[in-house]
């Protein structure tokens, strides 16, 4: 009766959130309290709730905090010399714009927010691409690949979610994918080099001038060269865990702040500008709080799990997590990332463990399969249409267009890590 329920539960939600009839949140919360409601926990309610906020509470903080981060060194031009270098190199060529297109791309994307990646990289390449003659859908494709293995990174939506999702670390979920995501960026590179050369083909090369990049003197020199150095170091104590990642990020923009915005007012700016981003994501991370602590504090991901066992053969249990990754990438075509990662993976893992697996691998295998908000492909997910409208590119041609080659991406990954041994 308790897997019954549980099941039901999660049906209605990926139903709810599929067919867009409510939104993420409204779904998260709702459906699972009244589930508790009708399966007689309604005495226990608050403290479910509560154990559920409080798991994914440091996953909300880092969150909070790596976005506007991220967001204050783009603001302050960290990532312009990039653009600029990277579009005199390239010039008329379009397979070195091509290739140039996915390392601003990795490079941007160190954010693990796809919207303000699209926005940087699309503003910038566009009007190159326009009178180059290149293909738009190129750099939509492009764009798409080199955000999607990016998005891996801790703060990054697939990444996090699976982490508050299953109440695991970036220590237990990232670093041991490292390698697999290392050679995700080589194929992302050997892609573009590809596509690029088919460009080439079709165009040649062509003369065009990159305007120069205007000087930075003085003060403004300065501090580039501090939030470089800050950022870099950021990223290296976050790569060697050297604190919590949330007390990371939390001491890191604090640093940034009074170097960029050292005033009361300069702050209060960046804050309304950015408030929305933060707040839509944070939101979401605490209903998952909600979702996955209900079902877990009733037994309802138990249940679940141990009635997959009863069907699953027992040599069932190794494939799981690759099945997981293989599977995971044309899902993403038709569960949004929080259906995934809240709906399904807690039961994969659940089941995973039953059957002498580790969850873990379960939660590895989802990031290398299932990279949703990175690989911009699903009508249900917002970011896919924050690409094609700035490129001008149809869905279907984009999906068309693309699918294989981030497909590859996510075969390519998961052989990798299977000989690592991390799944």
């Amino acid at each position: 009766m308790l897997a019954a329920s549980g099941f039901l539960t999660i049906g209605v939600f990926l139903a709810l959130v599929l067919s867009r009839r409510v939104s993420v949140l409204f779904a998260l919360t709702l459906v699972p309290i009244a589930a508790a409601l009708l399966g007689g926990h309604g005495a226990g309610l608050g403290e479910l709730v509560a154990d559920g906020l409080l798991t994914v509470a440091p996953v909300a903080i880092m969150i909070t905090f790596a976005v506007l981060y991220f967001s204050l060194m783009i603001d302050a031009g960290l990532f312009d010399p990039a653009v600029t270098r990277i579009l005199r190199w390239a010039k008329g060529d379009p397979l070195k714009i091509t290739v140039g297109t996915a390392l601003l791309t990795l490079l941007v994307a160190l954010d693990g927010d796809g919207a303000s990646t699209f926005l940087i990289t699309v503003s910038a390449l566009l009007p190159i691409y326009q009178r180059l003659g290149m293909r738009r859908i190129v750099l939509a494709g492009v764009v798409c690949l080199g955000a999607g293995v990016m998005n891996m990174v801790p703060w990054g939506g697939p990444t996090a979610r699976a982490m508050a999702a299953l109440e695991l670390d970036s220590a237990q979920l990232f670093l041991p994918v490292l390698p697999a995501m290392f050679a995700g960026i080589c194929w992302v590179l050997v892609a573009a080099y590809l596509i690029g050369r088919s460009e080439r083909k079709r165009l040649g090369v062509v003369s065009i001038e990159v305007g120069e990049r205007a000087r930075l003197t003085g003060a403004d020199r300065v501090r580039f060269w501090i939030n470089a150095a800050l950022t870099l170091a950021l990223v290296g104590c976050l790569l060697f865990q050297l604190a919590d990642l949330e007390v990371l990020f939390l001491v890191a923009f604090l640093v940034a702040l009074l170097i960029n915005r050292p005033s009361w007012q300069g702050q209060q700016e960046l804050f309304a500008k950015h408030a929305y981003n933060v707040v839509l994501v944070v939101v979401v991370i605490f209903a998952a709080g909600v979702f996955t602590g209900i079902l877990t504090g009733t037994g309802m991901i138990k249940a679940m799990a141990e009635s997959l066992v009863a069907v699953i053969p027992d040599a069932g249990g190794a494939l799981l997590p690759v099945v997981t990754a293989i599977a995971g990438m044309p899902l993403s075509l038709v569960f949004t990332p929080d259906a995934f990662y809240y709906g399904v993976v807690p039961v994969l893992a659940e089941t995973s463990a039953a059957l002498g697996g580790d969850p873990a691998a379960i939660g590895r295998a989802a990031i290398l399969g299932q990279m949703t908000t990175g690989f911009p492909l699903s009508p249900l997910t917002a970011s896919t249409f924050i690409l094609l409208g700035m490129s001008k590119v149809d869905l279907g041609d984009h999906q068309r267009f693309i699918f294989g080659w981030a497909f590859g991406t996510t075969l390519v990954m998961t052989a990798v890590a299977l000989l690592t041994g991390v799944l």
